[in-house]
């Protein structure tokens, strides 16, 4: 986050990237988003977007609010997921909440309705249960169809992001915006490549 401050971006959450997005602002501006709900999100996260004035979107599980990422259990280690409190204080802080299904669904995997449920389903349960209006979504594990992006949008999202690697242009599919990961091993230099240059288009 401090390297974006002195490079003069500024990190915005989904929500207040809308008129970017849609060609209305112009800007150095990137979007800051977290997947799963992790309580490190409000922990780490949260005081240092607050120090640089910075906003991001978190995407809830709306049914393992409290508990861990079940979904991963074999995979990785379980973590704990954020709280009922730790998502309002999240958006007490300015703080954007999305919607990454029910229950972290393999939406391809699903029946039609099944999947349709999970997307409108958790939009709902989360706008219940923060307050909040819920605009963006995040297809769990990167996985989905052209009747996911249909879905979505029917259940009322004006967005949502995937897996696939790149930057995002005016005019791209709102519904399937391409991301740059930061994994723990991204230095400096790597990431400045990736949100500067190219690179991460041509990976895409």
């Amino acid at each position: 986050m401090r390297l974006l401050r002195l490079l003069g971006y500024r990190g915005l959450s989904m929500h207040d990237l809308e008129p970017y997005l849609n060609g209305r602002k112009q800007g150095k501006v990137v979007g800051v988003t977290f997947d799963d709900g992790y309580q490190n999100n409000v922990t780490n996260a949260l005081p240092i977007l607050r120090k640089y004035g910075f906003t991001a979107t978190c995407y809830g599980v709306s049914r393992m609010i409290g508990k861990t990422n079940q979904w991963d259990i074999g995979k990785v280690a379980q973590t704990p997921l954020m709280t009922l409190d730790d998502w309002r204080a999240w958006h007490a802080a300015g703080m954007e909440v999305g919607s990454h299904t029910c229950t972290h669904a393999n939406l391809p995997a699903l029946a039609p309705a099944q999947a349709r449920a999970q997307i409108s389903d958790s939009k709902q349960e989360l706008e219940n249960a923060l307050g909040c209006e819920v605009r963006h979504f995040c297809y769990p594990f990167g996985w989905y169809g052209n009747e996911h992006v249909e879905m979505v949008r029917a259940a009322g999202y004006v967005g949502a992001t995937t897996t696939k690697r790149g930057r995002v242009h005016t005019g791209d599919d709102p519904f399937a915006l391409r991301r740059i990961m930061v994994a723990r091993a991204t230095g400096p230099l790597q990431f400045f490549i990736k949100i500067a240059t190219p690179y991460e288009d041509r990976r895409g």
